[in-house]
């Protein structure tokens, strides 16, 4: 039976009143692009059907269609809760890929371009009494090279490190009774040093004048209150906490939020939510949280189920590769050319469980002004999202660029590069953020991410050798050694390893390097790579490719189908000894 995904979609903002729309839609593939024209969304019904949020290239959906789709139509009819009577409702969607309009009862409502970040729309001047129609297009053209598509493939099957494409909606769709007066969004801005937590609400132009009320408690304890005045679209509040219980690696000690909005003394909008209390920072050692230095060790996370493609077979599923990678002795993930589901982070934030955030940077040229536009437009919805979330503690907008699309003019992409590490900073200032990974560095961000998948750990080992002399010997170096100079930070070694070990992969599966031939020689060959990265002074972390298999990419430490491919206890005593930087 297939798992709906009926758990409340938005962990850091819930409300008591909603309406999951996940479960059976009518469907239908346009590939001819006549659907606008031919008025689909006044049709009576669409030819198939589909579960969502399960996109349609996926077995769940019930669909399975692999092939290139040039635009899908959704269509479901609602009759709304008596609990939604006099109020405003919103219809949420978390993510669609990737143009996609909205239609409630023949009604055209609004647009939303973007494949991996959620939005939203006031439905409710659109709203009949008894059945509602809503039909939602998404128009989606992965080739086109104006929008994002991380690891999906530009070909017609999967290839190299390219897999299964995703379309349309793959993330939860719900309804929600609002008042007029009402939170739209909070940022959280912890305060260790002061034990205290300043949060920034912004709010509808309805609310200005009502009473906000913030009540925190720890572990069901009081831990603090305090109420403001709205007088404008954003309020920013500090509230004081009785008691400093920090959040931590492999500690995700949370303080639980309940907000309440009373406009004349009448409650108008009452939320959940919960905060960690921890900053991070970045010294010339490399970073801390709450003040003291720690090495990380995280694993690359593709965010792919064999089932699902893009989406979790259940929040369990979500759960568990946490916690798969915290037996294998990592504390952290790179979440990689991918916006995760908003579940993967709370269990993150949950399990105390570190988590780089980046955007599917691949498939977008990055030469054409408009394609840029759409990419930081995007990218900033994806750090506005997850701001809040302690267990996020860096950004990296783009991965691997190698001057893609633009061969002979590489300082155009140079300056968008420098340009978007700029507007994340901007938007985020209380987070590191690498300009991109693995590749050339346009800016000097505070530490330096490689990649390299050199096999031999001597060779390994003796590229990073020389940091202390100004030389990091990586795959950019290697490829062009006069296009850049190492600037003397902390080295993070975000990419590296990737041992092939075929389980249960397609034959034409792959690992990078030459193969080893047994379990022994896979794991001695793990052990010297690692170590190698523990025992340099200069570097401040490692990230391992990969977490599990990728359909043809058979580079995991799990199968696709998450079996673990060696006993876990040998990587995690190997992963979780001291790294140079502990011993000072």
């Amino acid at each position: 039976m297939v798992d709906l995904r009926l758990e409340y979609p938005r962990p850091q903002l819930v409300r008591k009143d909603w309406l999951c729309l996940n479960g059976e839609w009518e469907f239908e593939i346009d590939n001819a692009l006549v659907g606008e024209a031919k008025k689909y969304w006044n049709r009576p019904s669409l030819d198939g059907k589909i579960t969502v949020p399960y996109c349609p290239e996926s077995v769940l959906s019930g669909v399975g269609n692999t092939d290139f789709m040039n635009c899908v139509w959704y269509r479901k009819t609602v009759t709304l809760p008596a609990e939604f009577a006099g109020k405003r409702t919103v219809i949420h969607f978390g993510a669609v890929d990737y143009l996609a309009t909205l239609y409630v009862n023949g009604k055209k409502i609004g647009t939303h371009q973007g494949g991996y970040t959620p939005f939203s729309f006031d439905i409710t001047d659109a709203l009949t009494e008894g059945e509602n129609v809503i039909v939602l297009s998404a128009f989606d053209d992965v080739r086109s090279c104006k929008q994002p598509g991380g690891k999906q493939s530009l070909e017609f099957g999967s290839h190299g490190c390219f897999y299964t494409r995703t379309t349309g909606i793959w993330q939860s769709v719900w309804l929600e009774p609002v008042d007029a007066a009402r939170v739209v969004t909070y940022r959280v801005y912890p305060d260790v040093a002061n034990g205290a937590v300043t949060i920034q609400f912004q709010t509808t132009s309805a609310a200005m004048g009502t009473q906000l009320t913030l009540s925190a408690s720890y572990e069901g304890v009081h831990m603090g209150y305090v109420t403001a005045t709205v007088n404008g679209c954003a309020t920013t509040v500090t509230l004081p906490l009785k008691e400093t219980h920090l959040w931590e690696i492999g500690q995700g000690r949370l303080y639980d939020l309940s907000v309440i909005l009373r406009k004349n003394g009448a409650i108008v909008d009452a939320f959940d939510g919960y905060f960690g209390l921890r900053e991070v920072g970045l010294t010339d050692k490399g970073m801390t949280l709450n003040g003291k230095l720690f090495f990380g060790r995280y694993i690359l996370d593709q965010g792919f189920f064999p089932d699902g493609i893009y989406t979790a077979p259940s929040d369990e599923a979500l759960k568990k590769d946490i916690e798969y990678s915290l037996q294998l002795g990592f504390t952290g993930a790179r979440m990689h050319q991918k916006v995760f589901d908003p579940r993967y982070l709370y269990w993150a934030d949950r399990l105390g469980y570190l988590l780089w955030g980046e955007y599917p940077s691949w498939g977008i040229d990055i030469s054409n002004a408009s394609c840029v536009k759409n990419y930081l437009r995007e990218w900033l919805e994806a750090v506005e999202r997850d701001f809040s979330h302690p267990s996020v503690i860096g950004w990296c907008p783009f991965n691997e660029t190698w001057n893609l699309f633009n061969e002979g003019n590489a300082n155009q992409c140079d300056d968008v590069v420098d340009m978007i590490y700029r507007a994340t900073k901007y938007t985020d200032p209380t987070r590191p953020c690498i300009d991109t990974s693995g590749n050339y560095h346009v800016v000097h961000c505070g530490l330096w991410d490689v990649h390299d998948y050199e096999q031999n750990p001597e060779k390994f080992a003796a590229n990073y050798a020389k940091i202390d002399e100004g030389l990091v010997v990586d795959q950019v170096y290697r490829k062009e050694p006069k296009r850049q100079v190492y600037d003397g930070t902390p080295v993070f070694v975000s990419e590296y390893g990737g041992i092939g070990w075929d389980t249960d992969s397609p034959t034409d599966s792959w690992g990078y390097g030459v193969s080893v031939k047994s379990e022994e020689e896979f794991i001695a060959r793990y052990k010297g790579l690692t170590d190698a990265l523990l025992d340099n002074e200069h570097i401040m972390g490692l990230c391992y490719t990969q977490l599990t298999d990728v359909e043809q990419e058979c580079n995991g430490l799990l199968t696709y189908n998450r079996r673990f491919k060696f006993d876990p206890a040998i990587f995690h005593e190997i992963n979780t000894r001291k790294a140079k930087i502990e011993e000072e």
